[in-house]
């Protein structure tokens, strides 16, 4: 379960310095796409080791290895747990980021912003939907330290 935690941190030094860091000097929508790309990253190796934990625990029988398996598993076993669930929310559209029809909106200004259309809706997602998404994932990473690390 250590090696799950210490990919996790990783990943999310990496998110928090494209969050907190690149954003704030580039302001562009590729720096955007990226985070969200580590995020997507993250949040793989996160429902991995929730998986493995629940299966420890006796809570679930097999792991599968199909993506969209794991991923209904996680929102089966997790259903009751809002911090899970949120994050779970998110990712279905981080995965699907590099597909999306997307638009770049003033680049290089502080009003920034990736339209991307998901599910027939559009997302603006400018610096403040990104730390509406990173307190979503912080709350997802704690949960999910708390559930590796118990017995």
């Amino acid at each position: 379960m250590t090696e799950i935690l210490e990919k996790i941190i990783k990943e999310k030094i990496s998110a928090d310095h494209l969050l907190y860091v690149s954003m704030k000097y580039t302001k562009t929508c590729d720096v955007m796409i990226n985070l969200i790309r580590r995020w997507k990253i993250m949040m793989d190796s996160a429902f991995d080791g929730l998986l493995e934990k629940a299966k420890k625990k006796k809570m679930v029988k097999k792991i599968p290895s199909a993506p969209k398996l794991k991923l209904d598993l996680i929102k089966e076993v997790f259903k009751d747990e809002p911090d899970v669930m949120d994050a779970v929310r998110e990712y279905e559209m981080f995965k699907l980021i590099d597909i999306l029809k997307n638009t770049k909106e003033g680049e290089f200004r502080k009003g920034v912003c990736l339209r991307i259309t998901y599910r027939g809706d559009e997302v603006a997602v400018n610096l403040d939907k990104l730390k509406e998404y990173a307190e979503i994932l912080e709350r997802f990473i704690n949960y999910t330290k708390l559930f590796l690390s118990s017995k």
